[in-house]
């Protein structure tokens, strides 16, 4: 199997490097720094990272996510690169299920981050292991949402959230991806119906 989650790391790792730490991203209000500092939290701190999910946990996610930014950020790039064999999320069982769509989608929010960035040519492995997860992950975010769409990717299929939809979200999975975790102003999708209008999208 290929190590699509892997490739990417590394590629947002040196990306990250190249950038320095006080670089925008798509993610609102958080540095190339704060970025570098999430994906750490995720990988070696599940205590933290169940914050992004468990309200309760929220703040404590947070003062650890600070910390850890507060750190030397090639110290944190390197943690991000370097994921450790016991991680919940980073282990050689759950490493490609877990991270493929996370690592692409961070790999993307530091990359158009920057100004006059382009759509990477994908390899069709990694835009068939998206599609994939896409999905899993469409499915859950529309349904969260409640609104009725397909979604659809020429070559590699469709799907159905909700009873006759009379939107469509059409694109390459890497665009889809981006689009349904949130990224809307920046993935390059055609939307044929209104039924996303205001919809706040993401996990």
């Amino acid at each position: 199997m290929t190590a699509y989650a892997q490739r990417e790391r590394r590629l947002l790792a040196d990306l990250l490097l190249r950038l320095g730490p006080d670089q925008p991203t798509l993610c609102e209000g958080w540095t190339t720094r704060d970025l570098a500092a999430h994906l750490v939290v995720r990988d070696r701190r599940p205590d933290a990272a169940a914050g992004a999910m468990i309200k309760p946990l929220h703040d404590h996610g947070e003062r650890v996510r600070l910390r850890t930014a507060d750190r030397p950020y090639e110290e944190v790039v390197h943690e991000v690169r370097t994921p450790p064999w016991w991680s919940p999320v980073s282990n050689p069982l759950t490493d490609e299920l877990a991270n493929t769509i996370e690592f692409f989608v961070h790999h993307e929010d530091a990359r158009r981050g920057q100004p006059e960035w382009e759509p990477r040519a994908l390899d069709p492995g990694l835009e068939a292991a998206l599609w994939r997860n896409v999905q899993v992950t469409g499915k859950l975010v529309l349904r969260r949402a409640g609104v009725a769409v397909t979604v659809r990717s020429d070559g590699y299929g469709s799907f159905t959230v909700g009873e006759a939809p009379a939107t469509t979200l059409s694109g390459p999975p890497g665009e889809l991806a981006l689009y349904l975790t949130g990224r809307t102003g920046a993935a390059r999708v055609e939307i044929a119906g209104d039924g996303l209008e205001g919809v706040r999208l993401g996990l």
